[in-house]
């Protein structure tokens, strides 16, 4: 069962230089597959074992364990500015759930600054998420967890 959320609520704490920043599209750049993603953005979104599945690939979307080897997180879609990461997620268990995270990187460093966390309903890509963004289809007034 997909939990299907089209939430109307305020992205209250997207700040306005980063929402700037993100809006400028062509700066961005895909990422294939969970495995390209930097270490430190990979541990902000990961499940609790430091796995997330890659795009297609088998994954443990209920709370009902069939294989206990799988991840409960996939990755859907990532881009990057090479210093902005934007990674779109499912989340599997008690509910399947999609989540946005943005995060920041700086050059030389390994630890991600995180920048934002947002939950809703599937994002086709980028553009899409900014479409969201801006008609407060996310929602990231609760503490989900992700």
């Amino acid at each position: 069962m997909a939990l299907h959320s089209f939430c109307r609520a305020d992205v209250t704490k997207l700040p306005a230089d980063d929402q700037k920043v993100l809006r400028e599209v062509s700066r961005f750049h895909a990422i294939h597959g969970a495995t390209n993603l930097p270490p430190g953005v990979l541990a902000l979104c990961a499940d609790s074992r430091g796995r997330l599945a890659e795009p297609g690939q088998k994954w443990q979307v209920t709370d009902s364990i069939t294989d206990g080897k799988l991840p409960t997180k996939r990755l859907v879609w990532a881009v990057t500015d090479g210093d902005y990461y934007v990674v779109h997620y499912e989340r599997g268990g008690r509910g399947h759930s999609f989540h946005v995270l943005v995060t920041k990187l700086n050059v030389g460093k390994s630890k991600s600054n995180f920048v934002w966390r947002g939950v809703g309903g599937q994002l086709k890509d980028f553009r899409a998420f900014l479409d969201a963004v801006a008609s407060n289809k996310l929602d990231d007034t609760l503490d989900y967890a992700h």
